[in-house]
């Protein structure tokens, strides 16, 4: 996962995040704000051993948002 795509796509990603894995408060994605490290941190306290799950959600959300982007 890369901090500047992360950082750049958060206001679209923080949504389908909620949506998806919803024990991520709203306290939680304020605290987060786009920082990857805080992201990874947050999913560890609330998923525990899904972190990795959670981390490879976000990496091909990120990615289909990439191939929609290049094809629009």
């Amino acid at each position: 996962m890369n901090q500047e795509r992360f950082n750049a796509q958060w206001s679209q990603l923080k949504g389908e995040l909620k949506k998806q894995w919803g024990k991520f408060t709203d306290d939680d994605l304020t605290q987060i704000e786009g920082n990857m490290e805080k992201f990874i941190g947050k999913a560890q306290e609330r998923y525990g051993e899904q972190k990795g799950e959670v981390t490879k959600w976000v990496n091909n959300w990120l990615e289909k948002l990439d191939k929609a982007t290049k094809t629009a």
